[in-house]
């Protein structure tokens, strides 16, 4: 993660694509991707106000305006800090199922909290058994009343 996240960049990534997964089995590839394939984009249309070649920001206490995330990696995982909500937040081991669904919800990053997550939903079973529809059973005539 730090060769590709922070190694590879001169800059700043303006998105990440699949290449992140690059050695990741196929099979958990097309589940995250949907079998889709882009590269990551780098920041290339900078401009500094001086002029100068642009370079790497350094985000410190108090100076995170304009960002909602922060994220530090860790030798054990990766920490997620909402900058709205807290100054620290808490860590996704590197071991957790890329699967899960993530909260995006600020307040649910808490330090000390749980990982806001849930289980994957299970990939369901498809059947290649073709169903037959069958006719409809006739039903009895309802009596006619007779007065």
């Amino acid at each position: 993660m730090n060769r590709h996240l922070i190694d590879a960049v001169p800059v700043a990534w303006s998105g990440l694509g699949t290449d992140l997964l690059d050695g990741a089995p196929e099979a958990l590839v097309n589940q995250l991707t949907g079998g889709q394939h882009y590269p990551s984009r780098q920041m290339n249309d900078l401009i500094s106000p001086d002029g100068s070649p642009p370079r790497r920001m350094s985000v410190r206490e108090g100076e995170t305006g304009g960002l909602d995330w922060g994220y530090v990696l860790h030798e054990h995982g990766i920490e997620v800090i909402s900058l709205r909500e807290e100054l620290r937040g808490p860590v996704v081991g590197w071991g957790t199922d890329p699967r899960r669904r993530f909260s995006d919800h600020p307040a649910l990053w808490q330090p000390t909290g749980p990982v806001p997550c849930r289980e994957p939903q299970p990939t369901p079973k498809l059947s290649t058994t073709t169903v037959v529809a069958s006719a409809p059973t006739p039903t009895a005539a309802a009596p006619i009343a007779r007065r």
